[in-house]
């Protein structure tokens, strides 16, 4: 089939030589996509924000941020008129505003379908446009990758921290009713920490508590933290479950099972179990 290009969505009277598209990829510490499905405000920062150049430099910007697994897939940010240009550079210098009026339903709605050439996140638009493709339309705004199932997570502790933002309702239901084991992988290191959730504490509470106090209350993992700081955590430890089961398991089953996996993972002699 003929792919639809995106001029076909454009609404009368859109003049690309008034907008620079935003290409918002991963900053080293959060996705975009991820910022544009959770806050508001911290994206309306993204586009916002001024490097050494005014690259921002026409009335609007045409936002899109990158989806995390394919390069050539851009999740339609909104359109944002550029109401003040400051001269600070690596500073959130613009002052925008969204433009609901202009696209507004296709916000997280609409993905485009691209694949940029060179490194340059800010280009012109009539550059770029035509080549630009609708890929899909989806009937509810982006919330947020979906749950994968118990046996497929494997999501850093940013990827955590954004869902548990949201209190995505598959997330939740799925884990708040589970006990289980867990390892939270160190990606650079290889180092590892094997914990669980029992007694009344579901994983989606106990994981939630990762979310909100990165460590979870670990010594060797609030050491590591100190030692690294928070945007080395939050893009590096990765968790995944090692095995799960209904509330009513016995609490002794599953810190047996933990025990168990911190010998198999050599967790209190190579890694952040301090017991």
């Amino acid at each position: 089939m003929q792919p639809i290009p995106l001029t076909s969505l454009l609404p009368t009277g859109f003049h690309p030589m008034q907008h620079k598209v935003h290409f918002a990829v991963w900053n080293q510490i959060e996705h975009p996509i991820d910022v544009l499905a959770t806050d508001a405000e911290e994206w309306q920062g993204w586009n916002s924000w001024r490097s050494v150049n005014n690259d921002f430099n026409r009335e609007f910007i045409f936002s899109m941020a990158a989806d995390k697994h394919d390069p050539t897939l851009w999740l339609f940010g909104g359109i944002w008129e550029v109401l003040e240009r400051g001269a600070e550079q690596h500073a959130r210098s613009y002052t925008v505003a969204l433009r609901e009026d202009i696209m507004g339903a296709f916000r997280r709605r609409l993905w485009i379908r691209h694949r940029r050439s060179g490194r340059n996140i800010r280009q012109r638009m009539e550059s770029v446009l035509p080549t630009m493709v609708v890929s899909s339309i989806l009937e509810e705004p982006f919330s947020g990758d979906p749950f994968p199932g118990h046996d497929r997570i494997n999501h850093s502790l940013a990827d955590l921290q954004a869902v548990v933002a949201q209190s995505r309702a598959d997330w939740r239901i799925a884990l708040e009713s589970m006990k289980g084991v867990y390892v939270i992988h160190d990606q650079e290191t290889g180092q590892r920490y094997v914990g669980s959730a029992y007694g009344d504490t579901g994983i989606w509470q106990r994981w939630s508590t990762y979310a909100s106090t990165l460590h979870g209350g670990n010594v060797g993992l609030r050491a590591l933290l100190e030692e690294k700081g928070e945007d080395y955590y939050r893009r590096n430890l990765r968790f995944a479950l090692l095995e799960y089961w209904s509330m009513r398991t016995d609490d002794d089953t599953v810190l047996e099972r933990e025990s168990y996996w911190k010998d198999v993972l050599h967790a209190r002699s190579l890694g952040h179990n301090r017991n």
